[in-house]
């Protein structure tokens, strides 16, 4: 009798786990060299153009980076009498339209051009064919700046506003040929993103109108308008679509939960501040509307402050970049949180109390944070390198959230100039680093040595 045929799987189980080892080797060690060549290259900026996140992620670096240094400078000059600064416009009305309406939506267009189509199943556009309107913010913004450090400036920041109103309305109308291109029936999200695009423009062009006609109070409800109708609804439709992802993906025993009625009432709320910004904008406001408007805060901030722990926020913290995102969204319902404190101040006291700490709990905390998380994940990703917050993007986090503190402490009141020039001067060295870091990025080819 022939002995028995031996088993071949256990063999071949043998060979494959040793070959096993020696592919993740050689592909570990190929993945080393394409990273290695892409940090040699040198940086060309027709590498701006390969895909729509690194012009528009480039762009809004670079008003960022400008928009934070010229109000830091403001800050050292109230606080020392040194600089002798003087522009053209009210330095607030420079500041806070800058801040809301310049760098962000050309952050969102870098996000919103990446992950938009694959929302939409549509067709992705190229980064020439979003081109002229981002650098039409890019430029107009630059002038609006430039405008306030020049005494005679109010023409070329109405030239500046007005190039960016033509950008931002090209990248709106670019925004909204993909969604009307989508035949899928659910686009609330994409729509959402769109409709406050529209009161986005409308905002700015009401400001730039008040600028003509020298009605800098009525500029500055349009500016906060921007914030609360354009700013604040794209935040939160991008949070209820990727947070609850994201973290399902990343965290175990974490399911996706998003139903719509959630983001009906975020949406809700920010329709609510807006009408807040011209009830109390165009006529003082009384004891009754201060005592609403503090109640229906402080219940927005509870259901924010909830939906952030039922979407995972414990879980989050032991993964750094998905710890980012959580973190800034709970920085949403502390601003609500302190906006209600402010009303409640305002009845007892008779008058405005840290009015300036729930809008920079919103804008530096939850804003500030939420972009750090995204670009940095988008970036991370869409170069070919690991989709992690390293030791530098943790502590640049981490000292965002330090400036932070040191505004809220310096809209106490009473409080010293000099802890809001900290809160500026830290805001723009730590988003300086950051932003240098992934500007190297976007001019230089993906350390995986694949397109985009």
């Amino acid at each position: 009798m022939s002995s028995p045929v031996p088993p071949l799987r256990p063999t071949i189980s043998v060979q494959l786990g040793a070959r096993a080892p020696a592919d993740k080797e050689a592909a570990a060690r190929r993945k080393a060299e394409l990273a290695a060549v892409a940090d040699a290259a040198p940086w060309r900026a027709s590498w701006l153009l390969h895909a729509p996140h690194r012009l528009g992620f480039f762009l809004a670096s670079c008003v960022l980076v400008l928009a934070s240094l010229w109000w830091a400078l403001v800050q050292v000059d109230r606080a020392t009498g040194a600089l002798h600064l003087a522009g053209g416009l009210p330095q607030i009305i420079v500041h806070g339209t800058v801040m809301v309406l310049g760098f962000m939506p050309l952050y969102f267009a870098g996000f919103l051009f990446t992950a938009g189509p694959k929302w939409l199943h549509v067709d992705a556009p190229t980064a020439t064919d979003i081109r002229t309107p981002l650098l039409l913010q890019a430029v107009g913004w630059a002038l609006w700046l430039t405008a306030g450090v020049t005494a005679q400036g109010r023409g070329l920041a109405l030239g500046g506003g007005a190039l960016a109103l033509g950008g931002l309305l090209g990248m709106v109308g670019h925004f909204w040929k993909l969604v009307r291109a989508s035949t899928l029936p659910d686009r609330l999200h994409a729509r959402t993103v769109g409709v406050a695009g529209v009161v986005g423009c409308i905002s700015l062009a009401g400001v730039l109108v008040c600028v003509a006609l020298e009605r800098y109070d009525l500029a500055r409800l349009w500016v906060l308008t921007a914030l609360w109708g354009f700013i604040v609804p794209v935040f939160v439709a991008v949070a209820h679509r990727m947070i609850p992802f994201f973290t399902s993906n990343a965290v175990p025993l974490v399911q996706v939960w998003r139903p719509f009625w959630v983001l009906g009432l975020m949406l809700g709320a920010s329709v609510f501040e807006v009408l807040a910004v011209w009830i109390e904008g165009l006529a003082a406001p009384g004891t009754g509307w201060l005592l609403l408007r503090g109640l229906v805060e402080l219940g927005v901030a509870g259901m924010l402050l909830w939906l952030a722990v039922v979407w995972g926020l414990v879980q989050s913290l032991r993964v750094r970049l998905l710890a980012m995102l959580h973190i800034g969204f709970v920085w949403l319902g502390v601003a609500y949180a302190l906006s209600a404190v402010a009303q409640f101040a305002a009845v007892y006291l008779g008058s405005p109390v840290f009015g300036w700490g729930g809008l920079h709990a919103l804008t530096m905390g939850c804003i500030g944070s939420l972009i750090l998380a995204m670009v940095t994940r988008v970036s991370c990703g869409h170069s070919g390198r690991a989709l992690v917050a390293d030791e530098v993007v943790w502590t640049l986090f981490w000292l965002l959230q330090a400036a932070v503190v040191l505004r809220l402490i310096g809209a106490l009141p009473g409080a010293s100039a000099w802890w809001i020039t900290a809160a500026a001067l830290l805001w723009f060295g730590l988003l300086t680093a950051w932003s240098w870091r992934y500007a190297r990025w976007y001019g230089k080819p993906r350390a995986d040595g694949k397109e985009g």
